[in-house]
């Protein structure tokens, strides 16, 4: 199997870019036609296995996708009106789709941080988004797969939580493959001119292959050219290394766990500067003809493009009979961005929420979260549970029949995937978030309940989200006995940090 994955990695660099030019998301999937739903199995708890037990063929593969920047509102199951999303929303009818889930921070790489060890960002080593790097100590997602669980792990995309020759790097964080992207500048570039892949060496003899680690130019993106867009580039990538996984392997090999991190729909700063417009994408199809600005054109067709990726991967499982196989989540790790040309309110990306992407207010934390399981989960089901992306960690942990770990702050949401046992439900949530320009900001929910401290010191700001889901009204005068009780989370929830300590704006002592 490892002699198989090292022959597809070391034949997908050719396989990627002569893809790259005759992609297009509007012919590769046709827009899915609406059909009744087969009636799903009898699901049935998952149970850790004993020592020494072999992993049973049930273990699912396992593919989570986080993509960037895509905000509650911008996919059609969440309410969104002009962009198309067919795909992603098959992906909800199909499964199961969550109205009341929060992303691990309002900034894509402590949000990362937070989704892989499984703690929040009072407890997760990276709590912003200067560069930095997981611990040695920092134990993630596929670490513990690879463990009794003994998942083949794959990497593709965006990771930002741990740069070349760093403790974070991917393949010092469990991932045996590893292709993406070096760091978050690196990713913002959606025709990038190299990738970074990783792979160990297999075999001896006229059967050895060497390790790969370092960069593989894309030639279709150097001096200047534009042909070979990141998105279908992962795509592809992703594509081939599930066509590896026929029914048949499945059965006599280990499962695998795939993290397919896309950049979309992030902007290109750089561009952004430049033009005015950093939504990045090859053609504004199908939007050339509406009359809106460029930016808002281009910022669906970008989205649409995500669509249609998702799709092709939702294809590939079908191809290969692997959907009763595979269990997907898809999520965003944060809100909208409010840059690029393109306000958020234009297509109301942020749903009915206050706030964007670096804002602690609903519509900076608030994101989509869709899980299928096909069989398992049951089809066209909404959870208005209150969860977070430290939850995904157990959850996935309980899919692969792997303990939970003590020392993390997430909870196992299979309960409610599968429709049996106690649902979960967490004491309260809890965020913080730094950068130089505001300083340290926290958030924390209970029940309908949250507060926000916008910088150190300042008193906290008080909202029911059942009565006033968009937190126009602060009503922390009128209960003080809540803002006791918050005040009181916020001290507890969070461990000091010498990285990360609670400060005050750059521009003020005190505002």
């Amino acid at each position: 199997m490892k002699i198989m994955f090292n022959k597809l990695m070391i034949t997908l660099v050719a396989s990627v870019w002569a893809y790259s030019l005759t992609y297009s998301p509007a012919q590769a999937q046709p827009t899915p036609t609406p059909t009744r739903p087969a009636s799903p199995q009898q699901p049935r708890a998952v149970l850790p296995p004993k020592p020494g037990e072999k992993v049973s063929p049930e273990t699912p593969n396992i593919i989570l996708i986080v993509v960037d920047d895509l905000g509650w509102g911008d996919l059609g199951k969440y309410g969104q009106k002009l962009i198309k999303t067919p795909w992603i929303d098959k992906l909800a009818a199909e499964g199961m789709r969550f109205t009341q889930f929060y992303a691990g921070a309002p900034l894509g790489n402590a949000s990362r941080s937070a989704l892989f060890t499984g703690k929040h960002t009072g407890h997760t080593y990276i709590r912003g988004n200067m560069p930095a790097s997981l611990r040695t100590i920092d134990i993630v997602i596929p670490q513990y797969l690879l463990g009794n669980a003994q998942y083949e792990t794959i990497a593709i995309g965006k990771w930002n939580l741990g740069t070349k020759g760093s403790p974070g790097e991917p393949k010092k964080k469990g991932f045996n493959h590893w292709f993406g992207f070096v760091d978050q500048i690196h990713a913002n570039n959606h025709y990038p001119e190299f990738f970074w892949r990783y792979e160990p060496g297999y075999g001896s003899g006229p059967k050895k292959y060497l390790a790969q680690d370092g960069d593989i130019r894309v030639p279709f993106n150097a001096n200047g050219q534009r042909r070979g867009y990141s998105t279908d580039l992962l795509t592809t990538a992703a594509t081939k290394a599930i066509g590896l996984y026929k029914p048949q392997w499945f059965r006599d090999n280990r499962p695998f766990f795939l993290y397919l991190s896309y950049t979309a729909p992030h902007i290109n700063e750089n561009l952004a500067q430049k033009t005015g417009n950093g939504w990045e994408v090859p053609t504004n199809q199908p939007y050339s003809g509406q009359k809106w600005p460029r930016p808002k054109r281009s910022k669906a067709a970008m989205i649409t493009r995500l669509d249609s990726a998702v799709g092709m991967v939702m294809h590939e499982l079908k191809k290969h009979d692997m959907d009763e196989d595979t269990l997907i989540f898809f999520t965003s790790d944060n809100g909208p961005a409010q840059e690029g040309g393109s306000n958020p309110a234009f297509f109301q990306s942020a749903g009915p929420f206050r706030g964007t992407k670096g804002h602690l207010h609903e519509g900076g934390v608030r994101v989509p979260m869709i899980v299928r399981w096909t069989g398992k989960v049951k089809p066209g089901m909404v959870s208005d549970e209150i969860l977070a992306h430290w939850d995904v960690l157990p959850t996935i942990l309980s899919a692969a029949r792997v303990s939970k770990p003590r020392e993390i702050d997430g909870i196992s949401f299979m309960p409610t995937l599968l429709g049996i046992g106690q649902k979960p439900q967490h004491e309260y949530l809890y965020w913080e978030t730094h950068q130089p320009e505001y300083g340290s900001r926290q958030a924390a929910r209970k029940g309908d309940w949250k507060v926000i401290r916008k910088a150190l010191g300042d008193p906290l700001e008080l909202y029911n989200l059942k009565r006033d889901p968009s937190e126009s009204q602060n009503v922390a005068r009128n209960n003080p006995e809540i803002i006791k009780e918050f005040e009181s989370y916020l001290r507890s929830a969070r461990t000091g940090s010498r990285l990360w300590p609670i400060r005050q704006p750059k521009q003020t002592a005190r505002r």
